[in-house]
């Protein structure tokens, strides 16, 4: 079976979910000799919108058609280069929207003093309310700016690295660690790896979150030390072959680092650290890193890093977890010598700068191969946040924190209820799609998940979401009229299908959904082209606009349930 068809199949066959009604799309080539002969040489094919759009949804949350329409007409380097342009940081920060327990805050907590709708990233405290309600906010805030995102690839960016270096924001417990720790993976989303490795080292919230901060000298802690090789740089892979001997050494080395609470920042506590030699593997070609006294034993970090890093297995692991986050999980021996080792090679040529891997990816024959396209199963954030951007819903102005945060709380609350809790992950490992064989994204689908899945474009695309009298929905009409020509049924469909979906349907099937939903039942198109063209020139009329929207409704609402919907 082709890798696409897993999931329509499943869907058709009634594995799991009920089946659809309408005919399947035709299914994707097979001739898997098209993508095995496509490696990083730099893509001249075909460049329009549909390479245009495979583009945007793998390096953004959904492919916007004002995105769309800004980067048409240019080259694919040159919005590939502008997609990887990111500014590194964020132009806001979480604001206070909880209200602190009364009952448990001390009177004299600072927080107490700060008013709604006020930054709290600066303001310490130790109080478990006030840093739950930080947490939620953090969330919340989060899931704002993916929404918000600018024309780049930060944001995807940021999700890869927090699957990555996975922590959890229950565990961190406080709200400035877990912003401080997002902020690390901003600055660090296209820059230099091995860089970005020594700073979440020292990150106080992975300092907290892997026991860093309590291993000493005289009590050892690997866990940190243990996950830096086998999750964080050198992987599983089958030449990481780092012994259980390296991992307490590594221990050893990174003794004496400790997390300051007043202010939420790390520091090296010497009497901590343990000073002895520390004698590596054969694997680390029998590395002996010399125990260091007083501030010096802090140089230990940057050896042990040294040492990691001058192993090829560093670049090849970090390059097949991109490959599976933005290509496809599967990587086969062709893959692996066409795409992964160049790549890699790259990646330390570039004294491992994340830009230039990235860029020959995005720029490569093998990301526009069309076995490569339409081939993802969408994560819940992509499906969430890319309809939410996708249909450009409306939220309240932004200076209304309070209702702008409750509404992006409840769509993190919806890709958590998919399985993808932004800002907890499962465990250090991430989510499972991104490592788990043999399933991989397929895990994203399942009897409990897909149902939910189809009650949140449901509810969107129908009644919306209100809190506090205010509401965000897709509205269905004002998508349509962003369309070259919403009049015509046939030509509304396939610009529709052009942005919502990745795969084609077939013939007999848009015909047949034209039918059913835009003619009711009718068999000429000017039932549809009558009735659009009745509420343009008679905006006010509730009942034609109602008419149109009710059809236009239910053709996005069926869309966004067949299993076409669910790839990326």
């Amino acid at each position: 079976m082709d890798r696409r068809d897993f999931f329509r199949t499943s869907i058709n066959t009634g594995d799991d979910v009920a089946a659809t009604t309408l005919p399947a799309a035709p299914p994707p080539p097979t001739n898997r000799e098209v993508r095995l002969q496509s490696g990083v040489q730099l893509y001249g094919g075909a460049w329009g919108k549909n390479q245009l759009i495979h583009l945007l949804k793998r390096t953004m949350f959904g492919a916007k058609k004002a995105d769309v329409d800004f980067f048409s007409g240019q080259s694919m380097s040159a919005v590939v280069d502008a997609l990887l342009t990111v500014p590194g940081n964020t132009s806001t920060v979480p604001v206070k929207v909880y209200t602190p327990n009364a009952q448990t805050t001390p009177a004299n907590d600072p927080d107490l003093a700060l008013a709604q709708g006020q930054p709290w990233v600066t303001v310490h405290t130790n109080d478990g309310s006030v840093n739950s309600g930080r947490r939620a906010a953090f969330k919340a805030w989060w899931v704002g700016q993916m929404v918000n995102q600018e024309r780049n690839i930060q944001e995807k960016m940021v999700l890869f690295w927090h699957n990555h270096f996975a922590t959890e924001t229950v565990d961190i417990s406080y709200g400035i660690g877990c912003y401080q720790h997002n902020v690390l993976l901003r600055k660090y989303a296209l820059g230099n790896f091995k860089e970005m490795v020594k700073a979440i080292t020292l990150d106080p919230a992975m300092l907290r979150y892997l026991n860093g901060e309590k291993n000493l000298k005289n009590a050892p802690d690997e866990n940190y030390a243990r996950e830096l090789q086998e999750l964080f740089t050198l992987g599983k892979g089958p030449d990481s072959k780092y012994t259980e001997e390296d991992v307490k050494q590594a221990a050893r080395v990174l003794t004496g680092y400790r997390v300051k609470y007043a202010d939420v920042t790390s520091y090296f506590d010497a009497n901590q650290h343990d000073t002895g030699n520390k004698t590596f593997s054969g694997f680390y070609n029998n590395k002996i890193i010399t125990g260091k006294t007083g501030a010096n034993g802090a140089q230990e970090l940057d050896e042990l890093l040294d040492m990691i890093f001058a192993q090829p297995e560093v670049a090849k692991h970090m390059v097949r977890k991109l490959y599976r986050w933005f290509v496809y999980y599967d990587i086969d021996a062709q893959v692996e010598s066409d795409v992964i080792t160049p790549l890699a090679n790259l990646f330390r040529q570039s004294n491992y700068e994340i830009k230039p891997v990235m860029a020959a990816l995005l720029k490569s024959e093998h990301f526009f191969d069309p076995l490569n396209q339409g081939c993802q199963i969408k994560s819940p954030a992509d499906l969430v946040i890319g309809a939410v951007r996708e249909f450009n819903v409306q939220f309240p102005v932004a200076t209304d924190f309070a209702n702008n945060y409750t509404m992006w709380s409840w769509l993190q609350t919806n890709t958590t209820n998919q399985q993808q809790n932004i800002g907890d992950p499962p465990d250090v490992s991430g989510w499972k799609a991104y490592y788990q064989e043999p399933q991989f994204y397929e895990i994203w689908i399942n009897s409990d998940t897909l149902p939910k899945r189809n009650q949140f474009t449901d509810t969107m695309i129908i009644n919306g979401y209100t809190r506090n009298g205010q509401t965000i929905r897709f509205d269905a009409i004002a998508f349509a009229k962003t369309l070259p020509n919403p009049g015509d049924p046939n030509a509304l469909i396939d610009d529709s299908l052009l942005y919502l979906y990745r795969l084609p349907l077939s013939a007999a099937s848009k015909a047949q959904i034209k039918k059913d939903i835009l003619l009711s039942g009718q068999s000429d198109d000017h039932y549809w082209t009558d009735a659009w063209a009745l509420h343009i020139a008679n905006p006010n009329d509730n009942m034609a606009m109602t008419t149109v929207r009710n059809r236009l409704r239910s053709l996005y609402q069926y869309f966004m349930n067949l299993a076409e919907y669910q790839l990326a």
